[in-house]
Order: C-alpha cells, then structure tokens, then sequence
C-alpha cells in the first residue's frame, strides 16, 4: 500500500478515537448540569454592582451630575 494512504488510515483512526473520548469525558457534564436548570453556565459569582470606572477629569456620568450653575462667558 502506497504510505499516503496508511497515512490517511492511522488519521482516521486517530479522529474516530478522539471524538469518542471527548464525547465520552463531555456526555457527564451536560447531564449534571440538565438536573439543575437555573444555572446560566456561566460560572463565576453573579454581582449586581455596577463596576466604578475612573473617568477623566471633567467628565461626570448623567447620574452624577448636581445641580450647577451655567458658566457665563
């Protein structure tokens, strides 16, 4: 046999073993995680908070702003 072709074989062989153990190591996870469905699968710790960003001087967000007096020029 021409080795292009033991080549392409041992390949093959190779993928269809592959896709099996990913299909097999994956199959646990999806369904541990189908009994609890109000998980988002994100991970992580969930924050409500807005993050603080630090704005340039002059620059204040919508929310911020007091009540200022116009600048006459």
């Amino acid at each position: 046999m021409n080795s292009l072709v033991i080549d392409l074989i041992l390949c093959g062989i190779a993928y269809v073993v592959l896709i099996y153990f990913v299909a097999t190591l994956t199959k646990s996870k999806i369904q541990r995680n189908r009994k609890n469905n109000d998980d988002d699968g994100d991970g992580g710790v969930e924050t409500n908070t807005p993050p603080v960003i630090d704005l340039p001087p002059g620059i204040v967000w919508p929310s911020d702003e007091k009540d200022k007096t116009p600048v006459h020029y």
